[in-house]
């Protein structure tokens, strides 16, 4: 599966270690295709919906939904022992394989 880091904090364990909290989520994007509206009203909103997505960029662009699909809760000992060098908005494949979890990073 394909994981983007949404988020990463700094936090303290039960025992007040210090440690990471790493969100990962799996990223799916929704389609998106042309409906041919039916009246001339519909019509002319879409016009207007097009003509502010040129406006606007931010509403141009193609709406990502974001599932949550791991948090780790790491100490610093077992974030270094992972060996992981986890960063936002980095892309990694996830490998689920014979009990174990790799983590292989996207160029």
């Amino acid at each position: 599966m394909r994981v983007i880091v949404q988020r990463i904090e700094s936090m303290k364990d039960a025992s007040g270690n210090l440690g990471k909290r790493i969100e990962l989520v799996e990223e799916n994007v929704i389609p998106s295709f042309a409906i041919r509206p039916p009246s001339e009203e519909a019509r002319m909103v879409q016009e207007m919906v097009k003509i502010i997505q040129q406006q606007i960029p931010v509403f141009g662009a193609r709406m990502q939904l974001y599932q949550p699909k791991m948090i780790l809760f790491l100490t610093e000992q077992e974030y270094e022992q992972l060996g992981v060098n986890f960063a936002v908005n980095q892309v990694y494949d996830v490998i689920l394989s014979n009990q174990t979890i790799k983590f292989r990073k996207i160029s």
